[in-house]
C-alpha cells in the first residue's frame, strides 16, 4: 500500500518548514578529514538529523501548494509522498540519552573548536531568484562540524549512529528516481493543460526543487561515505581534495563515445580531442564534474552524428576539449561542427523539457534505480547540468 500523508504528519510538515535551511559549503565538509572521530560524527549526526527533516519539509510544502493544480499530476503526488514518508522516518527515529560526563565533553569540544572557514560564494551570475514565501539559508556556524577527539561513545550512541546512517540510505535509495518521476509528473501536467511548453514558475520550482535535491543527496552521501568508508587517498567522503581534472574529462569522454555507438549502433563513434596544459588539480566533487562533461559531450557526439550521418563513420571531424587554468578559475571549453543550435533555441536551451532530439517517454522503469537516460530526447541534461555547477559554487 503507498505511503499516505495524515493530517497530523502534514501539520508537523508544516511546522519544521517554518525553520530555515543550514549552508554547508564544501570547505567546511572537508573539515572532517578522511577518518573523523565517533564523537564528530556523532556531533554531525545531530546536525543532520535536525537538518535534514527541515529540508523535506519545505519540498513537500512547495510540492502540495504548487499553482494550477500542477500538485494534483499523479506523479507529482507520488513524489510528495516520498519526501513525506522519508520526513516521517527521521522524526521517529529516537535520538539517543547522553550522559552528563557526555555532555560535558561535548560541550568542552565546543568551545574549543576551531573557526569555520567563512562560506564565499564564486562571483557567479545567481540562479533565477526562489519565491518570496521560501525562507532562506542561513550560515552554518559551528553546528555541521565539531572536532570531538576525547570521548567516549556509549553503546547507545553507537547504535544511534549505525541506525541513523541506514534511514539516510534508505532515504536516498527511495528519491533515486525522483528526477525521471517529477519530469513524468510536467509530461502529466503538459497533457492535461494541452500545452506543449510550462511556463516560467514551473521552471523556477524545477530549479528550486532539483537544487534542494542536490544539496539532500550531497549531504547524505558524504556522511555516508565518511561513517562507513573506506579511507580513500585525497577523498573526503565524496569530495576529492585533488580532483585531476584530465582523468575525470578523459573517463566523460569513453563513457559518452561508448553510448553514443550504443545508441546509434556504430562501431567508432566521433573522436574526442583532449587539450589540457599539465595535470590541473582541484577541491572537487568527481561525480559532479563527470556529470556535467559528460551531458556537454553527449550532446556534441550528437549534433556531430546526426549532421554527417552513420555512413560517414571513418571521416567524423573530431569534438574539441579545451581546458584552461585562469587565476580565479578552470575553464572547460567544449566544440564541435554539428551545425549548431537554431537562433530560435538558444533562450531554450537551458529550460526543462526543450530538446531538439526525439522525445523519449519515461517508462514504468523509471522507478528502478537501476534505470539509465538515453542518448537524448528528454530535455533535463543541460539544465541539470548547470545546477550542478551553481551547487557547487555556493
Amino acid at each position: 500500500m503507498a505511503f499516505q500523508i495524515t493530517p497530523l504528519l502534514y501539520e508537523k510538515i508544516k511546522h519544521f518548514a517554518k525553520f530555515p535551511q543550514t549552508a554547508v559549503s564544501l570547505r567546511q565538509m572537508v573539515m572532517f578529514g578522511p577518518k573523523p572521530s565517533k564523537g564528530t560524527m556523532f556531533k554531525a549526526s545531530q546536525f543532520l538529523h535536525e537538518e535534514l527533516p527541515i529540508r523535506l519539509a519545505h519540498r513537500v510544502k512547495e510540492l502540495d501548494e504548487l499553482p494550477n493544480r500542477l500538485s494534483e499530476m499523479p506523479s507529482i503526488i507520488t513524489v510528495k509522498n516520498w519526501y513525506a514518508q522519508s520526513f516521517k522516518e527521521l522524526v521517529d527515529l529516537s535520538p539517543p540519552q547522553l550522559t552528563s560526563s557526555m555532555k560535558e565533553q561535548i560541550k568542552h569540544a565546543s568551545q574549543k573548536q576551531a573557526r569555520v572557514p567563512r562560506h564565499v560564494t564564486n562571483p557567479a551570475p545567481s540562479p533565477p531568484p526562489a519565491h518570496t514565501n521560501l525562507h532562506k539559508v542561513v550560515p552554518i556556524g559551528h553546528r555541521y562540524y565539531t572536532n570531538v577527539e576525547e570521548i567516549d561513545c556509549s553503546p547507545e550512541v553507537l547504535t544511534y549512529m549505525e541506525d541513523f546512517v541506514k534511514t539516510i540510505e534508505q532515504i536516498k535509495q527511495r528519491h533515486d528516481p525522483v528526477v525521471m518521476t517529477i519530469s513524468q509528473g510536467i509530461l502529466e501536467y503538459k497533457e492535461w493543460r494541452k500545452s506543449s511548453t510550462i511556463d516560467t514558475d514551473v521552471q523556477q520550482f524545477l530549479d528550486r526543487f532539483y537544487m534542494s535535491r542536490m544539496g539532500i543527496r550531497m549531504l547524505i552521501g558524504q556522511h555516508s561515505e565518511l561513517y562507513r568508508g573506506p579511507v580513500r587517498k585525497d577523498y573526503v567522503g565524496v569530495v576529492c581534495t585533488r580532483t585531476n581534472i584530465r582523468e575525470i574529462v578523459q573517463d566523460a569522454v569513453a563513457n559518452a563515445r561508448a553510448i553514443c555507438e550504443d545508441h546509434y549502433h556504430l562501431f567508432k563513434a566521433p573522436e574526442v580531442q583532449v587539450c589540457c596544459p599539465g595535470d590541473i588539480e582541484f577541491m572537487y566533487v568527481p561525480s559532479h564534474l563527470m556529470h556535467m562533461v559528460f551531458e556537454l559531450l553527449k550532446n556534441s557526439l550528437r549534433a556531430v552524428v546526426e549532421r554527417y550521418g552513420k555512413d560517414y563513420e571513418d571521416e567524423y571531424p573530431p569534438v574539441r576539449v579545451a581546458i584552461a587554468h585562469g587565476r580565479e578559475d578552470i575553464t572547460i571549453k567544449i566544440s564541435d561542427e554539428g551545425g549548431g543550435i537554431p537562433r530560435s533555441g538558444i533562450p531554450l536551451v537551458w529550460t526543462y523539457m526543450y530538446t531538439t532530439a526525439e522525445r523519449q517517454e519515461v517508462g514504468p522503469d523509471r522507478d528502478n534505480s537501476d534505470f539509465k537516460a538515453p542518448m537524448a530526447g528528454f530535455g533535463y541534461g543541460l539544465p541539470l547540468a548547470r545546477l550542478v555547477r551553481i551547487h557547487m559554487e555556493k
